[in-house]
């Protein structure tokens, strides 16, 4: 019997072998099938040990993140990113560094930065004596006759705080023409070869939009230009050479990214500019995403209401969809447009630069073409009317008239706001655009601009939140220094540098640390209409991040601005590492 049940066993054994051997062979084929959906699930890069800040609701925070062919394939735990890894994926140890969604500028002027870099240097000269001194070092060894340009000073802290003068220009540099732009860029001193070479003299008018400062008592003008009046001085600068703005562009994209931005949003150019940033694409010479606006009215303008956008080219790198404006000047030369009188100069209420008749049919058409519209409006009178514009443009083109029926219009800086309009923003679906360090830097001079009252609608970030809109946040950059921990900390503090808020300040505009985050992230992507691709880290979204050296989100709000940006990674790719990450 025991015999029996051990044939019977060895029978229903090979009867078992025998169904297996003959059976389809699947082992080859099979394993193929899985070896490739295996390999389609590795990552081209795996960054681990993160302190990772995602910026979504659905999962806030995270330790590592799958990469392959550019974007996010993954967002959870050490233990999980393991399956991502095989042996050609390149693992990047963060070492417990914070991570944020790649950093946005959502305004910024590229060339500006590079220009800034290359030329006279003035950004935190002390006083006038050392702005004469370093124009002098520039004269020594400039040849006599040849223009010397340069930018930076701003008086605030000076001592008396009073603007530069043809005749202080003029004790160091007799001979060779000057053009020295106040930081802000509305405002420029000259000296007196250069007032002579554009024939500014006592009866020169004043040009539309633009100031030739004078001595009250003698009608002279003292070297001070703001705004349009420039522009009789630059027009006779000689223009930089090809080379020389291919690599303002290119020092410029790389500050920028060793800062930890990984795009900027262009505030105002030309076709010449894109032109050259589609050749540095080609040649792989800067890395930056940039999404930018051309100037107008004029030529740019009604070039890409004829041909259109340009959308995500150069792998994402490239959009050209905007229109920028210029309405008013700055508050810091007092050229911003206000509803009444500046508080320390009763003579002037600032001037608008542009005629309502001429920006009227180029909205219309840029509504009706799906072309986002940016304009620069600093003063309580240009915000309003420049609302009071973009209303009559929305009714005079319903929805079903226009190629995106939300334009997502915006109104870059929105500094000072009467209390009365700062629903209408939400109310009209306008994005203010604004800059957190204007606020810190202001501090110190727009209470005696505005007066205590008028400060309850300047910089008033959380009455615009509290309305329902979103803010994207920027720099100005070279207007202000352009770093991205500046911009948070000013957005958080409201507070100068050394923790100064003045009387009248508003603390309570601060922003919290998740919306100041945001500002720079996903906020500053929907300004650009691509929230559904970057601004959040996101499987499907670009891999663009920004790694940091302290926890922002944690440490004390002093130390913000003491963090560096110790890696900047976009679309995956490592495009910055500091040399103290090892």
């Amino acid at each position: 019997m025991a015999r029996l049940v051990i044939l019977l066993i060895l029978a229903i054994f090979c009867f078992a072998t025998i169904g297996t051997s003959n059976s389809k062979p699947t082992s080859s084929v099979q394993n193929n099938k899985m070896d490739k959906a295996d390999k389609a699930d590795k990552a081209d890069v795996v960054f681990n040990n993160g302190n990772i800040y995602t910026v979504s609701d659905k999962q806030p925070k995270a330790e590592a993140i799958a990469v392959k062919d550019s974007k996010i394939i993954f967002v959870g735990t050490n233990e999980q990113v393991k399956s991502y890894i095989n042996p050609s994926t390149q693992v990047i140890d963060l070492k417990n560094s914070t991570v944020v969604p790649g950093m946005t500028d959502a305004h910024y002027h590229l060339s500006g930065v590079g220009d800034r870099e290359v030329r006279l240097n003035l950004e935190g000269v002390a006083s006038l004596s050392e702005m004469l001194a370093k124009l002098k070092a520039e004269v020594d060894r400039t040849p006599s006759g040849k223009w010397i340009v340069g930018r930076g000073w701003i008086e605030t802290f000076w001592q008396p705080p009073v603007f530069p003068t043809s005749e202080d220009l003029d004790k160091v540099s007799p001979n060779n023409p000057v053009f020295l732009n106040r930081a802000d860029g509305h405002g420029a001193v000259v000296n007196s070869q250069a007032l002579k070479i554009a024939g500014i003299d006592k009866n020169a008018p004043n040009p539309f939009g633009g100031e030739i400062s004078r001595d009250k008592e003698t009608g002279k003008a003292t070297g001070m230009l703001l705004d349009s009046a420039q522009l009789l001085v630059t027009k006779n600068i000689p223009a930089q050479t090809e080379d020389e703005k291919l690599q303002s562009l290119v020092i410029g994209a790389k500050r920028s990214v060793e800062l930890g931005w990984c795009q900027i949003q262009n505030a105002g150019g030309s076709y010449e500019e894109i032109a050259r940033l589609k050749k540095l694409y080609q040649e792989n010479k800067i890395k930056l995403r940039v999404y930018t606006a051309v100037y107008g009215p004029g030529f740019d303008a009604i070039r890409l209401l004829k041909e259109g956008p340009i959308i995500r080219e150069f792998d994402n790198k490239l959009t050209v969809r905007t229109i920028k404006v210029s309405f008013d000047g700055a508050l810091g030369s007092k050229g911003a447009a206000l509803l009444e009188p500046y508080s320390d100069a009763h003579d002037t209420s600032g001037f608008l630069t542009k005629k309502e008749s001429d920006l009227t049919p180029m909205f219309l058409e840029a509504l009706k073409k799906g072309i986002q519209i940016e304009t620069h409006a600093i003063g309580d009178r240009a915000n309003r009317e420049i609302l009071n514009i973009y209303e009559k443009a929305f009714q005079a083109v319903p929805s079903n008239d226009r190629k995106v029926v939300e334009p997502r219009w915006r109104v870059e800086h929105a500094q000072i706001v009467n209390s009365a309009d700062i629903p209408r923003f939400a109310k009209l679906g306008i994005i203010p655009s604004m800059q957190p360090s204007h606020a810190i830097s202001d501090l110190h001079f727009a209470p005696r601009r505005l007066g205590i009252d008028r400060l309850k609608g300047a910089y008033a970030w959380q009455s615009f939140l509290k309305t329902g809109v979103v803010i994207p946040g920027g720099s100005d950059a070279p207007v202000e220094r352009g770093e991205p921990m500046i911009e948070f900390y000013a957005a958080v503090a409201r507070k100068d540098l050394k923790g100064f808020s003045g009387e009248g300040w508003h603390p309570e505009e601060a922003v919290s640390r998740e919306d100041g985050l945001k500002m720079f992230t996903i906020w500053a992507a929907y300004a650009a209409f691509e929230e559904s691709i970057k601004g959040s880290i996101e499987v499907g979204k670009l891999a663009d991040l920004t790694v940091l050296s302290a926890d922002i989100m944690k440490v004390p709000v002093a130390e913000i601005p003491k963090t560096k940006c110790v890696m900047t990674v976009i679309g995956g790719e490592v495009v910055y590492k500091s040399p103290d990450f090892k």
